[in-house]
C-alpha cells in the first residue's frame, strides 16, 4: 500500500478500527503455508491426499469454534466437588459445557486419542501413521492447549496396556479406550508426582500390597494431571520391593471396579494452576484402591520406570508438536496485529525495529516445524523396523521437549508485546498463551532433565549423536540447490555441534548440558530447513526455509560479536515478511549472502 492509499485509508477509520483484530475465525491450516509445503515433503501423496480434507476442516474449527469454546473453557474452570447430597465422599469434578464440546471435538469427532491405536479412524485403511497424528495435535493445539494433554495420555496409555497388560487387562480397557463414543470412552490419566519426588521417582512412596489376590494402592499423588481420568497408569512400590527405581511398579487404576462403585481414592484438591486451567489437576489420596499390574510385578526388582518411560517419551514428543503448535499461533497473531496495526503514520510490520522483532518470533517457529514433522517420520520408519530411525527419534525426542518448550515462552511473550498493551488483557488470547505455554518447562521432566537425557542416555549409552549427524550429512549430500560454501558451512558446524556434545556427554561435564542440547537443536534444525527450503524450491514451491537457515546459522550458531554492528539482512527479512512466494534463486542468493 502506498503513502497516499494509506493516508486515505487512515482518514477512513474510525475509532473502533485503529485496534488490531485477531486471529478468530481464521482456518488455521488454511492460514499455514508453512505446513502445506512440508507435507509435500513428508507425507506420501496417498496419506496426505486422504488427510488434507480432515486438516482444512480441524484448521477451520480450530480458529472458530473451538478456540471460542477454549476461551470460555479457561475462564470457567473444574469445579471439585467432595461429597454427593447425602454426605457420601464420592467426589466428582464439574466441568463446563464448553470442555465437554471440546472433548467431543477431539476425542469423538476427529479420534485423536486413537487414530494411532486402532484402523479405520477418519476413514484411513490401517492405523493413523504418527506423523499424521501430530499434524492434528499441532492443528488442534492452536484452539485449545489445556485438553490435549488427556487426549495425548489417552494414545500413549493406550500404547503401554498394549505393550505389557496382560490378556485380561487388554480386554478390560482397551475397548473403551480406544472408543469415540463419549458415552463408552475410558479417558485416560497419568498419576505420577509425589511430594517427595517429581523427576527424581527413584524416592516414589506409594505403596502397592498383595491383598487377598488383588493388588490394592495406599498413599497419595501430589500432582494428578486429568485427575477426572477414567483410567490411570502410575508407579508404585510393592510391598517389599528394593528401594530406588528398580523397585517400582506401572499400574492401571480405574476410576470405576467392575460393578459401578468408586475405586478406593479421592481427589482431595484441585490445583490451582498457573496455565492449562481448562483441564483438572488434582491431589489424590489412595485408601486401598484395586490397580491392574502391567508385566511381572512383586517384591524384589520391578521394570515399571522402564515401561513408564515409553509414555513418558511419547509425551514429550507431544509436547514439542503443541509448543509448535502454540509457537505458530502466537506468530499468526503477531502478523495480523503489524498488518493491521497503524502507528506514527505507517503499519507497524513497515517499522524496520518491529520487523527485526518479528523475526525472533519466526525463526524459532519454523525450526520448531521442521523438527516436530521430521521426529514424527522417524517413528514412523522405526516403526517399519529402521534401527537408524529408532536411534534418531531416541536424540530428538529430548532434543525437541527440551528447546521447544523454552522458546514458546518467548515466542508467546514476544508476541503479546507486538500487541501491546491489549495483549495484557484477559478479553484476548495472547494472557492464556503466555500462561500456557510456561506449562511445557515443567510437564514430562524440566530443561535440565532433557538436557541430561541427551547427554547423559541418549549420546554416552545410546550413541544416537552418531546417527545423528550421519542422517544431517546424508541430507546435505543429496538435496541439490544448496550454495556451495553454505553447505560446507552446515557441514563443518554439525561435526562440531556432533563433537562438542559427545565432549560434554562422556566428560560427564552436568554444567554444559544444555549448551550441548541447543548446540544439536540448532543445527539440525539448520539442516532441515536448508535442505526443505532446497527441495521445496526445486519443485517450483516456497523457498523461503533456505533463508531461514541462514537466520539460525547467523543468530545461533556462528560467532558474534555483542558489541558490533551486525552485517545488513534488510533483503532476507524482507523475503520472509512478504505474502509472495520466494523462487529458489532468490533464496539461494540470500543463504549465501
Amino acid at each position: 500500500m502506498n503513502n497516499g492509499a494509506l493516508a486515505a485509508k487512515i482518514e477512513a477509520m474510525d475509532t473502533n478500527d485503529w485496534v488490531a483484530p485477531d486471529c478468530q475465525g481464521m482456518n488455521f491450516f488454511d492460514l499455514d503455508q508453512s505446513l502445506q509445503g512440508l507435507l509435500k515433503l513428508y507425507m506420501d501423496d496417498g496419506l496426505r491426499d486422504h488427510m488434507l480434507p480432515h486438516y482444512r476442516r480441524l484448521g477451520e474449527i480450530a480458529g472458530g469454534r473451538l478456540d471460542e469454546l477454549s476461551r470460555l473453557a479457561d475462564r470457567h474452570e473444574p469445579i471439585l466437588h467432595a461429597r454427593n447430597p447425602r454426605g457420601v465422599d464420592e467426589e466428582w469434578i464439574e466441568f463446563h459445557p464448553a470442555y465437554r464440546e471440546m472433548e467431543q471435538i477431539g476425542y469423538g469427532d476427529f479420534g485423536i486419542h486413537c487414530m494411532s491405536r486402532k484402523p479405520g479412524v477418519l476413514g484411513w485403511k490401517g492405523v493413523v501413521p504418527a506423523l499424521a497424528k501430530y499434524v492434528f495435535q499441532y492443528l488442534f493445539v492452536q484452539g485449545e492447549f489445556g485438553l490435549m494433554c488427556p487426549i495425548s495420555v489417552t494414545d500413549t496409555s493406550t500404547l503401554l496396556v498394549e505393550r505389557y497388560g496382560s490378556d485380561e487387562i487388554k480386554q478390560k480397557f482397551l475397548p473403551g479406550m480406544t472408543s469415540q463414543d463419549m458415552s463408552k470412552i475410558l479417558k485416560s490419566a497419568q498419576f505420577m508426582t509425589e511430594k517427595t519426588g517429581g523427576s527424581d521417582v527413584s524416592s516414589l512412596e506409594l505403596e502397592a500390597r498383595l491383598e487377598d489376590g488383588n493388588w490394592r494402592l495406599y498413599g497419595e499423588k501430589w500432582f494428578c494431571s486429568c485427575a477426572d481420568g477414567d483410567v490411570a497408569l502410575l508407579l508404585a512400590r510393592p510391598e517389599g520391593a528394593v528401594n530406588g527405581n528398580n523397585g517400582l511398579a506401572l499400574f492401571a487404576l480405574p476410576r470405576h471396579l467392575d460393578d459401578g462403585s468408586r475405586n478406593g481414592y479421592r481427589i482431595v484438591r484441585l490445583k490451582n494452576k498457573l496455565g492449562t486451567k481448562s483441564m483438572a489437576s488434582g491431589e489424590i489420596i489412595f485408601d486401598g484402591a484395586i490397580a491392574y499390574p502391567l508385566g511381572e510385578v512383586g517384591p524384589g526388582v520391578n521394570n515399571g520406570l522402564k515401561m513408564m518411560m515409553d509414555q513418558v517419551n511419547m509425551s514429550r514428543l507431544s509436547h514439542g508438536v503443541r509448543a509448535a503448535a502454540m509457537m505458530r499461533r502466537c506468530l499468526n497473531e503477531a502478523m495480523v496485529v503489524a498488518r493491521n496495526r497503524i502507528a506514527f503514520g505507517e503499519k507497524i510490520i513497515d517499522k524496520p525495529l518491529l520487523r527485526r522483532q518479528l523475526m525472533k518470533l519466526m525463526v524459532p517457529t519454523e525450526q520448531v516445524l521442521s523438527m516436530a514433522l521430521f521426529v514424527g517420520r522417524q517413528l514412523d520408519l522405526a516403526d517399519a523396523g529402521d534401527e537408524r530411525a529408532e536411534k534418531l527419534a531416541r536424540i530428538l525426542t529430548p532434543l525437541l521437549k527440551f528447546r521447544s518448550c523454552r522458546d514458546n515462552i518467548k515466542v508467546a511473550t514476544g508476541a503479546m508485546e507486538v500487541r501491546g498493551g491489549n495483549g495484557f488483557i484477559e478479553d484476548w488470547i495472547n494472557p492464556k498463551l503466555v500462561r500456557d505455554a510456561h506449562t511445557g518447562v515443567l510437564w514430562e521432566g524440566t530443561s535440565s532433565i532433557n538436557a541430561l537425557d541427551v547427554t547423559k542416555r541418549a549420546i554416552a549409552k545410546v550413541g544416537a549423536h552418531i546417527n545423528l549427524a550421519e542422517a544431517l550429512h546424508d541430507m546435505l549430500a543429496e538435496t541439490q540447490g544448496l550454495p556451495g560454501q553454505f553447505r560446507g558451512e552446515l557441514d563443518s558446524t554439525v561435526d562440531r555441534a556432533v563433537a562438542f556434545a559427545e565432549q560434554v556427554a562422556l566428560t560427564g561435564n552436568e554444567p554444559m548440558a544444555r549448551k550441548a542440547a541447543d548446540a544439536l537443536y540448532h543445527v539440525a534444525s539448520a539442516v532441515l530447513l536448508a535442505t526443505e527450503g532446497a527441495r521445496l524450491g526445486a519443485m517450483g514451491e516456497d523457498a523461503r526455509r533456505l533463508i531461514l537457515a541462514r537466520m539460525v546459522m547467523d543468530h545461533r550458531l556462528r560467532a558474534g560479536d555483542p558489541l558490533a554492528i551486525e552485517d545488513d539482512d534488510t533483503a532476507a527479512v524482507a523475503a520472509l515478511l512478504s505474502d509472495d512466494k520466494v523462487d529458489l534463486a532468490t533464496a539461494q542468493a540470500l543463504a549465501a549472502a
